[in-house]
């Protein structure tokens, strides 16, 4: 346990959603304390007006969950997405001060009612207990990319350079579909073609089948891997991050592209339509800093891996010592 780490429990609080529980466990982890995740799914009303509605406590949650909301209460909770910071929120009081009340992403209403609100840099949130990394939580470091090829040596095999490609899903004011689908794989394999190498090609859960049926059809000849869900195999996530030479991000995902410049290889995207405004902020952030370039640049091999979680989670750390 790190030595200047809180006694104490944490808790991470969070719904169903994977990069939600992704971002609240990668900074738990980091606090060298116990770790209990609890997700957690607050009824209606609370649910409509979450975190805005408080009244009536732990009547949010279903009578199941509110034996697992309940004390001995943590010394530190992290909430990630809006049905957690409900109980971030809640846990201030039903603590009676003694819990430090942490919310990843921007609640949506004043950050004052948690000890630490962190939020992405692009987002227009400010105040003295909220910290901005550029992009979101994650928990790749050298152990996790190492981790990553032992668990999946056979990677290790394929030509060189192998290019990881994160495929993620539409959303507002981006199209990922099968149009997209067919521009990006004609870039990548007239640079396979010129260059070798292996296509290392990765789903998501937001990757619809017509984009996984073009990516399929048009690299079966190619070396690689291509993965479009559990039944496949178990996923090679963190495999594919150990091992390749380089990164092809679609544009859509704040996590994934955070993730890939963590692992110290270029990471290029394409992006075929103006981004929305918070998302076009996010991308120049990156691109001021040298970490995103574009499909087509023949940037550097290598770049400096790109990790904020310890330096939040040592602030976090500081500020809870401090109390």
């Amino acid at each position: 346990m790190n030595e200047t780490a809180p006694a104490g429990e944490c808790w991470a609080i969070t719904d169903h959603a994977a990069g939600n529980q992704r971002q609240a466990l990668a900074l738990a982890e980091r606090l060298g304390m116990p770790v209990r995740h609890l997700v957690l799914s607050p009824r209606a009303p609370w649910s409509w007006f979450s975190p805005h509605f408080v009244l009536g406590g732990r009547l949010a949650l279903p009578r199941a969950q509110r034996d697992i909301f309940a004390p001995p209460w943590p010394d530190v909770a992290i909430g990630c997405g809006r049905s957690a910071a409900l109980l971030t929120r809640m846990l201030r009081k039903l603590a009676s001060g003694h819990c430090h009340a942490v919310q990843i992403l921007d609640p949506r209403i004043t950050p004052t009612h948690w000890d630490t609100v962190i939020t992405p840099r692009h987002d227009p949130l400010s105040g003295t207990n909220v910290l901005q990394p550029l992009g979101s939580l994650n928990p790749i470091d050298d152990a996790w990319l190492e981790d990553g090829r032992e668990a999946w040596p056979t990677l290790g095999k394929l030509p060189s350079p192998r290019v990881g490609v994160l495929i993620g899903g539409p959303r507002s004011g981006i199209r990922i579909d099968a149009d997209y689908a067919r521009h990006l794989v004609a870039r990548l394999l007239a640079r396979q073609h010129a260059e070798g190498g292996s296509l290392l090609i990765l789903a998501s859960r937001r990757t619809p089948d017509a984009v996984m049926e073009v990516l399929r059809a048009a690299v079966r000849d190619v070396p690689g891997l291509f993965w479009s869900g559990a039944d496949d195999s178990s996923n090679p996530y963190p495999g594919v991050l150990g091992w390749a030479d380089r990164l092809v991000v679609t544009p859509d995902s704040v996590n994934m592209l955070s993730e890939a410049c963590s692992v110290g290889c270029t990471v290029q995207t394409l992006v075929s339509l103006p981004l929305p405004g918070k998302l076009a902020r996010f991308h120049q952030s990156l691109r001021e800093t040298g970490l995103l370039h574009d499909l087509d640049s023949h940037s550097p091999v290598r770049q400096t891996p790109f990790r904020e979680t310890e330096a939040i989670a040592a602030e976090v750390r500081r500020r809870m010592l401090a109390v």
